[in-house]
């Protein structure tokens, strides 16, 4: 079946980097969209990066573009979220996601 298991959250200060990753697993993931979505509290769920695993193709929000580099490493089935300049309106529960598949997700908060 789908699995999909984020790892790489945690607590930076303003202005640091992290990287999520996401393992995916139960599908041909080299030819499928992948997408990171992001939930903070009282907030609704929103997408911040997705990428076409078979041709590269990536896409941001406004809210991270230039900060958020979203990739792929086909070999590793895995997805990555490099996140930089982070602040602390970043500070959310990160999820990866597939069609209508998610991750159990990882927390990130940017605070000093």
């Amino acid at each position: 079946q789908v699995q999909l298991v984020e790892s790489g959250g945690g607590l930076v200060q303003p202005g640091g980097s992290l990287r999520l990753s996401c393992a995916a697993s139960g599908f041909a993931f080299r030819w499928q969209y992948m997408k990171w979505y992001r939930q903070a509290p009282g907030k609704e769920r929103e997408m911040v990066a997705d990428i076409s695993v078979g041709t590269g193709i990536t896409g941001y929000a406004d809210s991270v573009k230039g900060r958020f580099t979203i990739s792929s490493d086909n070999p590793k089935n895995t997805v990555y979220l490099q996140m930089n300049s982070l602040k602390p309106e970043d500070t959310a529960v990160y999820y990866c996601n597939f069609l209508n598949y998610w991750g159990q997700g990882t927390q990130v908060t940017v605070s000093s």
